[in-house]
């Protein structure tokens, strides 16, 4: 036996030679290292940033708690002074009181030092008295003050803080003024020398070079480490942060600016805080250098390590990788000479890992395929002979079907050249009566090919019901008692008293055939038709004393076109169709069939089917319904076909049956006729296949569109393909398939009619 290692594959081009591909350790290596490094750097930059939101978020607390700290100081120094000059509100004002007024004035000035000038109000807004560090004290001078803010807002909220001017422009001034606790007690007035603030915001340490700063209302600076610029009157609302700040709500709570600048230009982080009741906002800045220098290590030392990490990866993959590389490089050669056709070939690799297994699995698999390869051809020869002997029986079948049909259209043609002659009335219905036997040999073999055809269509469906397989047997034994006479043989029919469950109709065609084929094989001897019971099944056995079936030939016997051997000269030989189409049947029902014969003594057939427990009462299945009604006198039936003899002959036979017709090849011509009658069709009668690629199924739908009604319809076919008997019934449409006989024809004329006018049968 040749091998077929070397034979050409399916596409033609046999086993490719494996192609040139990129070394299996680099490209895992490639990976491993991608992914370790991956992982690395995602390791990494998470650290990174985290570490900046955690540095952030602590030089934010920070900042801001300076910033807040600076800023209680500062509303702490108010305050201090606040309740200094509270001391001097307690006595109501008049010249008798006026020792006691400076005493407590003098006292006031030594320990508020940053107080530079002290005033008393009348409750009228007039001047009393004005003591100063650097002027003369004045007494009496009567100047107006009520119409001031400082007098207005201190009687009406018992506290004015004034804002901050400049004396000479350089030194920032706050004047503070307190009503008295009565109201015949006045105000009195106090000039507040901002510059001692100096002292608070100078002790911030913000880093080692950022700076705290304290500004007022309309963003001047009040005070600021280097104090030469607050002496300079300097205007901070240029600074980013500053503008931000005052762009928020005044209740919106303090937050940290990132993208802040000095008054140099560089870049800072800057928090502040208000210094509350004075609307001055104290800010906190430290260079972004500085804030991000231990940021900038953390990236270094994660830097530092990535590196070391990536370069030991590197060196770990391609130590692992190396470690790789040589069963799998075993594995690449060995599989690349199985596939190369070298069958023999064994791969051998002790790593006690997922590679050896990989290898034994390739060892496997090579040693499969040898034994393939080694019974394929004499697979493909015996499959090949199996497809000889196929055509073989089909090409024997098409010859005999062929015979088949000549032979009853040679009659028909003899048959109907004597009609033509000149011949009595009784010799012209014995023709006739020939014609119409020729007629029924074709019509068998056209329903033996629509059998097959509706069977693979799956159109067939069973009527299951429950009857006693009495009925059947008495119909066998009336049907073939006669012609087992005919041919000198006994047919013996066992009685059975058995109930079964099946579709009646079927199961008849099924044992029909059975019986017909051993009494048309059987020569001599008796056919024996029976059952068994076997618990809840029931088997119906079908035996003869023929010439039996040869072992290799028990499964040939069940396809299509297959004929095991001829029956006697005056026999007709039969399609070799039957028992396909009993296999079918069973199959269908779920009824299975077996077969045991020997060569010379002849042959058992047996179906199984289910038992059932015993009725009374129950009607006939076998008997046909027959209709006795008469629906076809004076209706308009519209018969649509492309062939002309075809219509002249429906046409005439629709005639006889005292119907109108009009007759069409297509669906223009027939809308056209029945436009001009003006009536609405009771019947239509379509082909199939129709001119234009239409089908009698668009055709009818179309007519009853265009008089909107659902008329009446069937189709006729000479097509036994699948695929018009499934849309047929998907449609709800019979579908009768050419040669009809005439009867038939009539049948479902009166069944469509029935349909429309709801008559019952009975």
């Amino acid at each position: 036996m040749n091998s077929l290692a070397n034979k050409p594959s399916p596409s033609g081009g046999g086993i490719a030679a494996p192609m040139v591909r990129r070394p299996l350790f680099r490209k895992y290596a490639t990976m491993f290292v991608a992914v370790v490094c991956s992982a690395l750097v995602i390791n990494g930059a998470l650290d990174i940033w985290f570490s900046y939101q955690e540095q952030k978020n602590l030089l934010v607390r920070i900042q801001r708690g300076q910033a807040e700290a600076a800023a209680a100081s500062i509303t702490q120094f108010v305050q201090e002074i606040e309740n200094q000059l509270g001391w001097a509100t307690l006595l109501p004002w008049n010249a008798s009181t006026f020792d006691e007024w400076r005493f407590d004035v003098v006292r006031l000035l030594r320990q508020a030092p940053a107080l530079t000038e002290v005033a008393q109000l009348d409750a009228a807004g007039r001047e009393q008295f004005r003591m100063s560090r650097y002027a003369r004290d004045v007494i009496g001078s009567q100047a107006d003050h009520s119409r001031d803010n400082m007098f207005v807002q201190a009687m009406a909220n018992k506290v004015y803080y004034g804002p901050v001017y400049f004396v000479g422009g350089s030194e920032p001034y706050m004047t503070l003024a307190m009503a008295g606790t009565r109201h015949d007690y006045g105000v009195i007035v106090g000039q507040v020398n901002l510059k001692f603030i100096w002292d608070i915001v100078s002790q911030i340490k913000a880093g080692k070079h950022g700076q705290a700063y304290l500004i007022d209302g309309n963003a001047r600076l009040i005070a600021h480490p280097d104090i030469s610029l607050v002496l300079r009157n300097t205007d901070m609302s240029r600074l980013p942060q500053v503008q931000a700040a005052h762009a928020l709500p005044a209740a919106a709570p303090a937050k940290q600016f990132s993208a802040a600048v000095d008054l140099q230009g560089q870049s800072v982080l800057s928090a502040y805080a208000p210094v509350a009741p004075l609307n001055w906002l104290v800010f906190v800045d430290v260079p972004s250098d500085e804030a991000y220098a231990p940021l900038y290590n953390s990236i270094t030392r994660s830097g530092g390590i990535l590196f070391v990490a990536l370069a030991l990866a590197l060196f770990a993959a391609l130590v692992l990788t190396r470690k790789m590389v040589v069963p799998i490089r075993a594995l690449h050669d060995g599989a690349a000479r199985i596939g190369g056709g070298d069958l023999t070939q064994r791969i051998s690799i002790r790593t006690d890992d997922e590679l050896e297994a990989l290898g034994d699995q390739f060892n496997n698999m090579a040693r499969q395929l040898e034994e393939s390869y080694a019974t394929l051809e004499r697979k493909v020869e015996e499959r090949t002979r199996q497809l000889e002997i196929a055509n073989l029986a089909k090409s024997r079948f098409l010859a005999a079907a062929s015979h088949d049909l000549r032979q009853p259209l040679h009659a028909l043609g003899l048959f109907v050249g004597q009609l033509h002659g000149r011949v009595r009335v009784d010799e012209r219905r014995r023709i006739v009566t020939r014609i119409e036997t020729a007629l029924s040999a074709m019509n068998e073999l056209f329903n033996a090919l629509l059998d097959i055809s509706k069977l693979d269509a799956g159109v067939m469906n069973p009527n299951v019901t429950e009857f006693p397989v009495a009925q059947l047997l008495k119909q066998v034994e009336t049907t073939f008692a006669e012609a087992a006479r005919e041919n000198g043989i006994s047919l013996r029919i066992v009685q059975c008293g058995a109930w079964i469950r099946t579709d009646f109709i079927l199961l008849e065609r099924i044992v029909f055939n059975l019986v017909s084929n051993a009494v048309r094989y059987t020569r001599r001897g008796s056919v024996v038709v029976g059952c068994r019971t076997q618990g809840d099944r029931l088997r119906i056995e079908v035996w003869d004393t023929g010439p039996g079936i040869p072992a290799d030939q028990h499964q040939n016997i069940f396809g299509e076109f297959y004929r095991l051997g001829e029956p006697d000269r005056d026999r007709r030989p039969g399609l070799g169709l039957g028992l396909a189409i009993v296999q079918r049947l069973c199959h269908l029902l779920n009824h299975p069939i077996k077969l045991t014969s020997a060569l010379g003594h002849g042959s058992c057939f047996s179906v199984t089917l289910p038992v059932v427990a015993a009725r009374r009462g129950i009607p006939n299945p076998s008997a046909p319904v027959r209709a006795r009604l008469d629906l076809s006198n004076g209706k308009l039936v519209v018969v649509i076909d492309d062939d002309p003899l075809v219509l002249e002959g429906m046409g005439g036979l629709f005639r006889s049956w005292g119907c109108h017709v009009v007759t069409a090849d297509t669906d223009g011509t027939a809308l056209a006729a029945l436009a001009k009658l003006n009536d609405t069709p009771d019947l239509i009668v379509s082909d199939y296949h129709l001119p234009s690629g239409k089908t009698g199924i668009e055709v009818i739908e179309q007519l009853r569109t265009a008089w909107s009604a659902h008329i009446p319809a069937f189709l006729i076919s000479g097509d036994t393909n699948p695929e018009p008997l499934r849309e047929a019934q998907a449609k709800g449409f019979h579908l009768l398939h050419k040669p009809v006989e005439p009867m038939a024809l009539r049948a479902m004329f009166n069944l469509a009619l029935r349909s429309v006018q709801g008559v019952r049968l009975h």
